[in-house]
């Protein structure tokens, strides 16, 4: 599992979240191992523009041919853009997990606590603990 993508530039839940930094917000994600896990994502559930989310808490669905599994937002914070692609073309998730298949934008509470997350060595140590 170790040889699972993870890219250098990410920071990591142990939820199999993704959190890319940039300009007092971040996008959000699911790791290509969550999406490989899942399977086949058929519907994405997500907040509305506007809505608060708050760090560890649910804050979505991924529905797959086989599961429905919740998404957990790794920061607190605003959602100022969600993925709209995702409702015409939800396997975009499975396709392109790191770029074009991102759900969330949140502008955080506390940007300092992207910080917090795991880095790709932590979140590959994690996976392999974990398999």
């Amino acid at each position: 599992m170790a040889d699972v993508e993870c890219p250098e530039d990410l920071r990591y839940t142990p939820e199999h979240g993704w959190v890319r930094a940039g300009q007092g917000l971040v996008r959000i994600g699911i790791t290509a191992y969550a999406e490989g896990a899942l399977g086949d994502i058929v519907y994405v559930a997500l907040p509305r523009l506007g809505d608060r989310v708050e760090a560890g808490a649910v804050c979505g669905e991924l529905e797959s041919t086989t599961t429905v599994s919740d998404l957990y937002a790794p920061l607190s914070g605003v959602v100022t853009a969600r993925n709209e692609s995702l409702e015409g073309s939800p396997e975009l998730v499975n396709s392109d997990p790191y770029g074009d298949g991102w759900v969330l934008e949140v502008r955080p509470d506390d940007p300092a606590a992207v910080e917090g997350l795991l880095d790709a060595a932590g979140y590959r140590a994690s996976i392999t603990r974990a398999g």
